[in-house]
């Protein structure tokens, strides 16, 4: 049976995405979905080649025949969105697609098409097969993005015979979050020793919670401020939640960033050695085992 484990953060920042790739140098036979589809940067450590690179369609936006148009200003008086310009062209950023102006334009000068609002990718990485995508600038439909990623994941992972889904989600609590979290075995929040990260913390393992998904936390950086750690630490007991890591603040994360490597692939300092007892534990706790 196939696993997904997403691995998400209530905050950007945390380091999320630097556990996640050391993941995926640490596991076997997996597939790896980087769907923080809105600013991806997994693909910044595990260095993919592309070998399948397609358009994502996600709706529609309204576009203006100038031959057939007679300027009568309907369009613009029904368009909520203030997408039309003096001149009866649609701004794209403003189109919602609702399509009303097409329904009321009398000379049927109008026309809904398919908006294309990002791309996605399907590469090869020294760490295995990998499903990505960049969404475009100010677009939306990330949730949808998220549900296609996902299912070319399983695609690829029933192909191959694989177990397992490694997925770095967004941070947050939104859509794309939502979208990643569905049909996932367990999620692994990576938070940090603040108040916002408490705060966001807080919030994501509510979420996971009403999904009834197997919750896991590590708190990154966590000796900067060992006061918020702790106080995480009782959060996590009071909650049911394994606290699976404290990893420490390392100058050698920044260092493997440079380089464009995982931080176990660079080195066996502090943090390495703890990122590597928090996979132990995960991978306990996905087969079902006490960590």
């Amino acid at each position: 049976m196939i696993k997904e484990l997403v691995v998400i953060s209530g905050k950007g920042g945390t380091g999320k995405t630097s556990v996640t790739a050391s993941f995926a140098s640490l596991a076997r036979d997996k597939v790896i979905a980087d769907c923080d589809v809105d600013a991806a940067d997994l693909h910044l450590l595990l260095r993919p080649e592309t070998s399948h690179d397609e358009e994502f369609v996600a709706g529609q936006k309204a576009r203006v025949n100038p031959d057939l148009c007679v300027k009568c200003g309907l369009c613009a008086d029904y368009c909520r969105f203030d997408a039309f310009t003096d001149d009866y062209v649609v701004d794209e950023i403003s189109c919602e697609g609702c399509g009303v102006c097409v329904r009321y334009c009398p000379e049927q000068a109008i026309e809904m098409r398919d908006h294309v609002s990002g791309r996605w990718f399907i590469s090869e990485t020294p760490a295995g097969p990998m499903v990505h995508a960049k969404l475009g600038i100010a677009e939306g439909n990330s949730g949808k993005l998220v549900t296609l990623l996902k299912k070319k994941a399983r695609e690829i992972a029933a192909e191959k015979g694989f177990e397992l889904i490694l997925v770095d989600g967004s941070p947050g609590t939104g859509c794309p979050v939502i979208a990643t979290l569905s049909g996932a075995a367990m999620v692994l929040v990576v938070t940090e020793p603040s108040v916002a990260g408490i705060h966001d913390l807080k919030r994501v393992c509510s979420l996971a919670g009403h999904f009834r998904i197997k919750t896991a936390v590590c708190v990154n950086k966590a000796d900067i401020n060992p006061a918020k750690a702790a106080e995480i630490e009782r959060f996590c007991e009071e909650n049911g939640m394994p606290l699976l890591a404290k990893i420490p603040y390392d100058d050698d994360v920044t260092r493997a960033q440079i380089e464009g490597l995982t931080l176990v692939e660079h080195s066996d300092g502090p943090a390495s050695k703890e990122i590597k007892a928090l996979w132990e534990g995960v991978s306990k706790l996905l087969d079902g085992e006490a960590p």
